[in-house]
């Protein structure tokens, strides 16, 4: 008997093509996998473009949440996505993430440290490495500029504090808010993170700047060091 040929997607019912679905019923209409099935554009002589995606998702355990801490290595462990499609993945979710971050109000005040936790979010969760993040304050305590300072372990990489300082001369900043991330999830401040946070604090105090707290955010959680006290031991 002979074996009936795969069709691909192009060879689909034009209602069940993702492209043309969502051209004709819009986005909402499609399924996650449908919208990745757009962005890997072809499949492979075995698989379909609509079939990797399944199969990116099947392996993020169907979580876009998941998803998104999917390093670009990994994504291209999938056979028949390679580097491009892997990028263009990873592109789309760090549009997501971001934004995610952006607020729907143009005066985003930080008047507490979960206000802060929710501003440094999209830019350190998800993060399989620490990175160090710097958000700075005009005098109304809204924030003006959001900068990603370092990426790697703490202890192994060096926060140039010169780079901090002029950002906040630079942009006006009368605050500053450190933030950086656990990925494994202990939110407990290490020695060397304290020491930076000194360094930091002692080097904007000499042009009168003040650093209003230092945040460390895990997957579901956060530490504040001006909620535990670490920030006003530095005034003395």
């Amino acid at each position: 008997m002979e074996k009936s040929k795969k069709k691909s997607i192009k060879e689909w019912a034009a209602d069940d093509r993702p492209r043309e679905k969502m051209l004709a019923k819009g986005a909402e209409a499609l399924s996650n996998a449908e919208l990745f099935a757009i962005l890997i554009g072809s499949g492979t002589t075995k698989k379909s473009a609509l079939e990797l995606a399944r199969e990116m998702l099947e392996n993020a355990d169907n979580s876009l949440k998941k998803l998104s801490a999917i390093t670009i290595h990994e994504i291209r462990k999938i056979n028949g996505i390679g580097p491009a499609k892997a990028v263009t993945i990873a592109a789309a979710l760090e549009i997501a993430r971001r934004r995610e971050g952006e607020s729907d109000d143009e005066d985003e005040l930080v008047l507490s440290s979960r206000d802060a936790q929710k501003a440094l979010i999209p830019m350190l969760r998800d993060k399989q490495h620490e990175e160090f993040c710097i958000m700075g304050l005009n005098r109304r305590n809204k924030i003006i500029v959001k900068e990603r300072i370092s990426m790697g372990s703490m202890t192994a990489t060096q926060v140039d504090i010169r780079k901090i300082i002029k950002m906040a001369l630079d942009t006006r900043s009368l605050s500053l808010i450190l933030g950086h991330n656990h990925p494994s999830g202990n939110l407990n401040p290490s020695d060397s993170d304290i020491t930076l946070t000194r360094q930091i604090h002692d080097a904007a105090a000499l042009f009168d700047i003040r650093l209003l707290d230092h945040i460390i955010i895990s997957q579901d959680s956060f530490y504040s060091f001006m909620d535990e006290g670490i920030i006003n031991t530095f005034k003395k």
